[in-house]
């Protein structure tokens, strides 16, 4: 396995006096700014890892897609929570599902995969399973639940959780732009060292 701490700082092995020779060339600076930003990528995508408990084989039945003979079938799916309801000893979560990234984080969409419930023992607080946070579950579905939204009879495939992930709420990010006038292709020497577009999380 990849140690990411350790590889997070490969790029500080020529010492800032060499980086900024090299950055001082054209050439390597345009290299250096596009096989850079590539390694980075690179790096990122293998410090990327799944939850072992979101690993193994899963139906591919969506909730919209769910009849009678698929309870009993064990699913991995998420969303953004809608609702969350305490009851005496568990707590339910009607949730609108998301198809899934390769991380097992509900994809950022405006596109659903329709409505399920799912359910766990214990209290989960609806202060911090607020509508509108991301969730992943894995369980069986155990029952088709019909209940109203609006004046519809939609039916709600209900999921017995075995493994929850309430992810970290989602931030903005602020970007700045350092070319100036003349755009990415300014000459090296109105913007020196080659700096370009970067971007941080705004102060919360």
């Amino acid at each position: 396995m990849m140690n990411c701490s350790r590889h997070r700082f490969e790029f500080s092995g020529l010492g800032l006096s060499g980086f900024k020779f090299l950055m001082s060339k054209p050439s390597l600076s345009r290299f250096f700014g596009i096989s850079g930003l590539g390694a980075a990528v690179l790096l990122l995508s293998a410090c990327t890892s799944v939850p072992q408990q979101f690993k193994g084989d899963y139906s591919s039945v969506t909730p919209e897609t769910t009849r009678e003979s698929d309870l009993q079938t064990r699913v991995r799916w998420g969303g953004v929570i809608l609702e969350t309801r305490p009851e005496d000893d568990h707590t339910c979560f009607e949730i609108l599902s998301k198809r899934l990234e390769s991380s097992m984080r509900p994809v950022n969409t405006d596109t659903s995969q329709g409505r399920f419930v799912a359910c766990r023992a214990g209290f989960y607080d609806p202060e911090v399973f607020k509508k509108g946070r991301e969730v992943t579950t894995t369980g069986d579905i155990i029952h088709i639940d019909v209940r109203k939204v609006g004046d519809y009879d939609y039916h709600f495939p209900v999921v017995d959780i075995d493994f929850l992930s309430l992810w970290p709420e989602r931030v903005d990010r602020v970007y700045h732009n350092y070319y100036g006038s003349y755009g990415p292709y300014a000459p090296y020497y109105w913007n020196y060292p080659y700096v370009g577009m970067y971007y941080r999380y705004p102060y919360r």
